[in-house]
């Protein structure tokens, strides 16, 4: 198995109510994804409470192989998110996918 994680930093917003609007947006569309793409067999989006901290946005995914991420990665639904929602307020982004 292989969780792949990935965690956002947002850029700025208005109020901290937008950014909280925006994030749970993320959360609602990436968390739909599991009765979408069949290869994922977890997903869930968390949201960091410490300020001090630098991310915003922490993304679990567990997939059984690398070509399974590959295959979540580029599925149009997880794209349409990726490019629709997130990239439009992504400042940085890092990942990491393990084996467990």
């Amino acid at each position: 198995m292989i969780r792949h994680i990935v965690m956002f930093k947002l850029t700025e917003f208005a109020t901290p109510a937008d950014k909280q609007a925006k994030m749970q947006e993320i959360k609602t569309g990436l968390e739909a994804l599991i009765d979408k793409i069949d290869v994922l067999r977890m997903i869930r989006v968390d949201f960091n409470v410490n300020p001090e901290e630098a991310w915003d946005v922490i993304l679990t995914t567990e997939l059984d192989s690398l070509e399974d991420v590959k295959t979540y990665a580029t599925h149009p639904e997880h794209v349409a998110i990726s490019k629709g929602i997130i990239g439009p307020v992504k400042a940085d982004r890092a990942c990491v996918d393990y084996e467990y």
